[in-house]
């Protein structure tokens, strides 16, 4: 029996089938670090399925969520691109966009020119691809941060969504926001790149209305994989996914936790920047407390010495979805654990850093050795496998 891939309909509808996410967190550069352990997660997964060159992450996900980085890796795997191809291309954007200048050092002036992301952006997904456009193979969520209304605003690309059409009176549905733009606001962080402006609504005789959006990673939901569950599941969003350990399947990627000890280190010269990493930081072990409280999770890791993994302690009395999580601390013992042939201090002080190139091979390595000691053909449950596990175009 062979497996007809699934329209985005398909994907996001509540047909009563077992439904899959897939949520990338945020934190700049060392997005490569996610990509290194979606290689492990790919190949997994298309050994499952036949094994055939054809298969693709958005063919098994039925949703792929990010924020910032992850963002920028979850619309292209959205479109069908294979982890070798966002590989290359995360490497040459990251050369290109990170270009350190003297020009641009200051308080009061973005570090890097949003002009070099734009273009990379426009390429990558097409300048005139939509949120809305069936070039995206699955759902999409993309987490973002409306700054001048302070509220968090994840765009998804769910046609049902109340938001996401055009409507009369000039309101402009999220469906036809341009997707290297949600992108582009996505990866907005504050002092690296300057917000970006969305028109959200055009009346014949008045001025365009702009919402001014930022890095979704200032919002609770860096690591976006419990926005992507709400997303999903809330009756509200109009998805509607029953929740339930055999109808929902969700995997969530880290870049890596910054090692608090060089945050600390670095306070004094940048007290803002590394209070604000350091807020991050613990939404991030919020969100994934939250999670293990909710879930069945062979990777549940120990939250402290007195709470455990949460393995007893299930919020609703049983699982309300199955769990993985993929992530590695950036502190030395950690890295060294991983990369044992890494010895320069110094230089794994720095791979807690969000925008520094010299460290993407680096990071890249660091992913590949988490997914080959943490990723496992039995982390992935037969009960969510595609039917037929075979591909035909």
């Amino acid at each position: 029996m062979t497996y007809k891939r699934k329209n985005l309909a398909d994907h996001l509808k509540s047909d009563g089938q077992p439904k899959r996410i897939l949520a990338l967190d945020g934190g700049g550069l060392r997005g490569i670090l996610t990509v290194g352990a979606l290689q492990k997660i790919e190949d997994v997964l298309r050994e499952r399925h036949g094994g055939s060159e054809e298969f693709r992450l958005c063919h098994y996900f039925d949703l792929i969520a990010g924020t910032s980085t992850g963002a920028i890796i979850a619309a292209a795997l959205a479109q069908g691109w294979t982890v070798q191809q966002v590989y290359e291309k995360y490497m040459a954007l990251g050369n290109t966009v990170f270009e350190k200048s003297f020009f641009r050092k200051g308080l009061f002036r973005a570090k890097y020119d949003e002009g070099k992301l734009i273009e990379e952006l426009k390429e990558v997904y097409g300048e005139d691809t939509t949120l809305g456009s069936d070039r995206l193979k699955t759902g999409l969520l993309v987490v973002t941060k409306r700054l001048d209304s302070g509220s968090p605003w994840p765009l998804g690309n769910n046609p049902k969504g109340k938001y996401h059409d055009s409507r009369p009176g000039g309101t402009i549905g999220n469906g036809d926001y341009p997707l290297w733009q949600v992108v582009r606001a996505s990866t907005a962080a504050p002092t690296f790149f300057d917000p970006e402006e969305i028109t959200i609504s055009e009346k014949q005789g008045h001025p365009p209305t702009k919402g001014n959006f930022v890095d979704g990673g200032v919002s609770p939901y860096n690591n976006p994989a419990l926005q992507a569950l709400m997303y999903a599941t809330l009756e509200g969003n109009k998805v509607g996914w029953p929740l339930g350990e055999d109808n929902v399947f969700l995997v969530s990627v880290g870049t890596g936790s910054a090692d608090p000890e060089v945050a600390r280190k670095n306070m004094a010269a940048a007290q803002g920047l590394s209070a604000l990493q350091s807020l991050m930081e613990d939404c991030a072990a919020m969100q994934e407390t939250m999670l293990q409280w909710m879930s069945s999770s062979p990777t549940a890791k120990t939250i402290d010495r007195q709470l455990g993994s949460l393995d007893k302690d299930l919020i609703a009395g049983q699982p309300l979805l199955q769990y993985m999580r993929y992530n590695v601390e950036l502190t030395e013992e950690s890295v060294r654990e991983l990369l044992p042939g890494l010895n320069d201090v110094k230089q794994i002080e720095s791979l807690s850093e969000m925008d520094a190139p010299e460290n993407m091979n680096i990071l890249h390595e660091l992913g590949v050795a988490l997914a080959k000691r943490d990723v496992e053909n039995n982390h992935f449950p037969q009960h969510f496998d595609l039917p037929g596990k075979q591909f035909t175009k």
